[in-house]
């Protein structure tokens, strides 16, 4: 993996700090083209106080030889699987950006099978149930055009989008994502049983306050939302205090 080891593994959830032998269990969703690594701080943040665990999708990292899952109900029900066998802990989701989308139907399966989430916390994503009235599709074959997406989110380090070499190995697994997420399509169903916390920053180009307001929607129990300064990729700079937030969270204090 890069940048970080695992204390232990399994295909889909990775941890990278032991995990008490007590306490509630944080499930980390990457965003597009992200990778289960991408959470390294945040579990060392907060593996004092919960088990903090990462999904690695397929497609990227040490499971690059692996084809990407295209689909995100498909994505969400294989790694639903994984955590439905996990030994039981209240557990919360947190999804940045596509991550979140793949966090909302986790929550919605693990509900239906009769193990609900402790939370769902989403990121960077307007609701599910939202729509723009100019939908903005991006040419999935122009490796240009998606490295000026990458650009305009600015959540890529410079270096990396000027290095062919690593594009050539990041940009397949990015397209098969924004494919799944262009293609996700949104079945009405029963709000979740789970609190909602959304979380967005202020001048994210993919997510509006007022479209991730509406996660609202998406839940029978209590809703927060909370700003934050910075773009679509607040959460580097803002990383103490959103880890502050799951904390708090996670025992039912979100002051």
């Amino acid at each position: 993996m890069t940048g970080a080891s695992a204390t232990s593994a399994t295909l889909w959830l990775r941890r990278f700090h032991a995990a008490p032998d007590k306490g509630p269990r944080l499930v980390c969703f990457p965003h597009a083209g992200g990778t289960a690594s991408y959470f390294f701080q945040m579990s060392r943040a907060l593996h004092p106080f919960m088990e903090v665990m990462a999904v690695q999708y397929p497609g990227r990292q040490d499971r690059r030889r692996e084809s990407p899952v295209e689909d995100i109900t498909r994505l969400a029900d294989l790694v639903t699987r994984e955590l439905a066998t996990a030994p039981p802990r209240p557990t919360l989701l947190f999804g940045h950006s596509m991550g979140a989308l793949v966090a909302f139907e986790v929550a919605r399966g693990l509900e239906h099978a009769g193990i609900a989430p402790f939370a769902l916390i989403t990121s960077g994503r307007r609701a599910p149930s939202t729509s723009r009235a100019v939908a903005r599709s991006l040419n999935l074959d122009d490796d240009a055009c998606l490295v000026d997406e990458l650009r305009a989110l600015d959540g890529t380090h410079s270096q990396v989008l000027e290095d062919q070499q690593l594009l050539d190995m990041i940009l397949p697994t990015l397209r098969s994502d924004y494919r799944a997420v262009e293609t996700y399509t949104y079945v009405a169903g029963q709000p979740l049983n789970c609190p909602i916390v959304a979380l967005v920053g202020t001048n994210d180009p993919q997510a509006t306050i007022d479209e991730v307001r509406a996660w609202s929607k998406h839940t029978a129990a209590d809703f927060t939302l909370r700003v934050f300064g910075g773009g679509h990729f607040y959460l580097d700079a803002h990383a103490e205090a959103v880890a502050e937030m799951i904390r708090g969270t996670s025992t039912g204090d979100e002051s």
